[in-house]
């Protein structure tokens, strides 16, 4: 990989000092390793270049995405509204991570996968009744003159040649369907005329350096963004299905994978690369890091370190999600007996596991609370744990002043689904947790039991199992759908796939 950035040499003032603000790396620490570029290229770099503007059609979602514009500006009349993008974030040295915007941003344009431009930001002006809605971003790269003649071959960050081609402002227009300007406009478009504004801070230096904190209107601003995103339109059902889908495929060829990883002193990350396989395949990416957690590192809810051995005997515990071009992601988890077979101590923690999963699922309706699906899952594990004898009065331990069961269970049965993982998560309790379910809500249910390896409550032989099985559910008027229905939730199911792939 190469490892340097060209710096030009310029022939005027202006054009010297965009270059050395652009080139120099001094906001990242770094400098160019590589040799300037004499007059003479930098002349031959301006001719030559054949005409490749195109025109494009809207954005799969553009249609949508008005829509939603729309609802946002009728929620704010007369007031300036921001949206940053966000931008990239370093990685290491003058190596950035990949660019992910905003899913607010996301939501209101439609932007898909490896087109989006890093310090975009969409701006709401109001204007009438309404608001003229602009996106400032990173123009197309001229090629012949110009403080932004050097970018395209010079600049690793944003250069053509480094990371590939923008779009230009009147594509940019025609695919989202509003009026494109030049991030160079943005900081006076945010200083003119004195109108309240709100901003989604902290993804923009040069917006939240430009507009007055206003922390209360803030809230406001991400809690409806967060609260439009919890009905989901047909656009966003259709790209969780693709997402979903995805996954499951992940899944598949993680089990086909299975017998291969345990001849390895790492496999975690082998099952771990066989499902980020397919997410590079067949979306944008990762929805989140996978979780590939096998043995007794199946009782760490997170465990994204992936360093351990897949061994026979054992289980595997794979929480994963692709997500889509779109942005939008699944998230489904499934355990995994890595011989193909539950032991009689992993199937009886299973069981309780999907006997907890199937209330929760029959909890789903329109118009039930939504914390029902969870109540009704961890009272059919609080039941279980007091017939093992783990715990002495189920009732008792679901008390709210009391719920000892969460020491086997501690988080939640499920969460809204969408853009992100764990969606919607700025909206208010009374409309998320404290809400009714309704047609449009996409959400996982996900309960399980972690035996902690050291933990002297439980018997021997439970000791270090982990189990959740999560399945990802639209709500319908006629009740729950299921989207994760690609793959098996009985153990004696599970048991029969694996050996048909394994």
């Amino acid at each position: 990989m190469c490892n340097g950035i060209v710096a030009p040499l310029v022939e005027d003032d202006d054009e010297r000092r965009h270059a050395v603000e652009r080139h120099s790396g001094a906001e990242r620490g770094t400098q160019s390793h590589d040799k300037a570029v004499p007059q003479a290229l930098a002349q031959n770099f301006r001719q030559g270049w054949a005409d490749s503007a195109r025109t494009l059609p809207p954005l799969p979602g553009a249609a949508y995405a008005a829509k939603r514009r729309a609802a946002l500006s009728e929620r704010f009349p007369g007031e300036r509204i921001v949206i940053p993008s966000g931008g990239l974030k370093l990685r290491s040295n003058d190596f950035d991570f990949a660019f992910r915007p905003h899913s607010a941003f996301v939501h209101l344009t439609a932007e898909q996968g490896t087109s989006a431009v890093p310090d975009s930001v969409l701006v709401f002006e109001p204007h009438g009744n309404g608001h003229h809605v602009t996106l400032f971003t990173r123009d197309r790269s001229p090629r012949d003159a110009g403080p932004r003649a050097a970018e395209f071959y010079s600049d690793r960050r944003h250069g053509e040649f480094w990371i590939g081609r923008r779009r230009t402002l009147a594509e940019t227009a025609d695919a989202f369907g509003v009026e494109a300007a030049t991030r160079e406009g943005l900081e006076r478009a945010l200083g003119g005329a004195a109108v309240p504004t709100r901003v989604v801070r902290g993804e923009d230096a040069l917006v939240d350096a430009a507009v007055a904190p206003a922390p209360e209107a803030e809230r406001e601003l991400l809690t409806f963004l967060s609260e439009l995103r919890l009905v989901k339109d047909e656009f966003e059902i259709e790209q969780l299905r693709v997402a979903i889908d995805s996954t499951v495929a992940g899944f598949h060829d993680v089990v086909a994978e299975l017998r291969h990883a345990t001849g390895l002193g790492r496999g975690e990350r082998w099952i771990e690369g066989t499902f980020n396989r397919r997410a590079r395949l067949d979306g944008h990416g990762l929805g989140f890091d996978t979780i590939a957690a096998s043995g007794a590192h199946s009782t760490t809810l997170h465990w994204i370190h992936n360093d351990g051995p897949v061994r026979d005997g054992d289980i595997l515990l794979l929480d994963a999600g692709v997500e889509a071009d779109s942005f939008y992601t699944g998230d489904v988890s499934r355990v995994l007996p890595v011989s193909g077979r539950f032991s009689d101590a992993q199937r009886r923690v299973y069981e309780l596991v999907y006997a907890a999963q199937s209330a929760g699922i029959a909890a789903l309706r329109p118009g039930a609370r939504y914390g029902d699906f969870h109540d009704a899952a961890v009272r059919v594990i609080a039941e279980g744990l007091e017939a093992w004898g783990l715990l002495r009065d189920a009732e008792a331990a679901l008390a709210p002043d009391s719920t000892l069961y969460r020491r086997y269970t501690l988080c939640g049965s499920g969460h809204m689904l969408g853009l992100d993982c764990h969606d919607c998560a700025a909206a208010r309790t009374e409309t998320y947790m404290e809400g009714r379910l309704e047609a449009g809500h996409v959400l996982t249910v996900e309960p399980g039991l972690y035996f902690q390896p050291d933990d002297l409550t439980i018997p021997e032989e439970l000791r270090g199992i982990g189990m959740r099985i999560e399945d990802d559910f639209l709500i319908t008027a006629d009740g729950p759908v299921i989207l994760s229905g690609g793959l098996p939730r009985a153990a004696d199911e599970v048991e029969t796939w694996m050996a048909s792939l394994m």
